[in-house]
């Protein structure tokens, strides 16, 4: 792995999520953006408009889903995200599909980032509760 891309790994390490309500009950599930393939920073339109086809796959999936906000601790990025309530390698698939060189699983209340598009470790990050705001309303993103 490059500099650069090391210190993409660790952004992703340093991540919270924004939830309008907790999650529950503590069930498996994925958390995937569509948002800025292979870390290439897009428009706001281009990634409005990869998030709803990635809804709309989610959608014919069947699987349950909520949205929510990946952001950086300062919050100064942010990707409209989705937990999907969906196994690990389906989610795997899904991420791949969407070019996201990581996606996010929680598996009995832990959140573990795994590679997708790129040559990293997976990374046991602890309990996901840690890593959760609770906010009013899901911020609008902007460029």
């Amino acid at each position: 792995m490059d500099v650069g891309f090391n210190q993409l790994w660790q952004h992703y390490q340093n991540s919270c999520f924004l939830l309008t309500q907790c999650l529950n009950p503590p069930c498996s599930f994925a958390i995937i953006t569509a948002s800025n393939p292979l870390g290439t920073i897009l428009s706001t339109s281009q990634n409005r408009l990869r998030d709803k086809q990635l809804q709309r796959d989610i959608h014919q999936s069947g699987c349950a889903y909520r949205a929510l906000v990946g952001a950086s601790l300062d919050l100064q990025h942010m990707e409209k995200s989705w937990a999907i309530y969906m196994d690990q390698q389906t989610a795997y698939q899904l991420a791949h599909k969407y070019q996201q060189n990581a996606f996010y699983f929680v598996e009995e209340g832990n959140i573990q980032l795994l590679p997708c598009h790129c040559d990293a470790q997976p990374v046991q990050m602890g309990p996901f509760e840690q890593f959760v705001r609770i906010v009013e309303e899901l911020p609008e993103i902007h460029d």
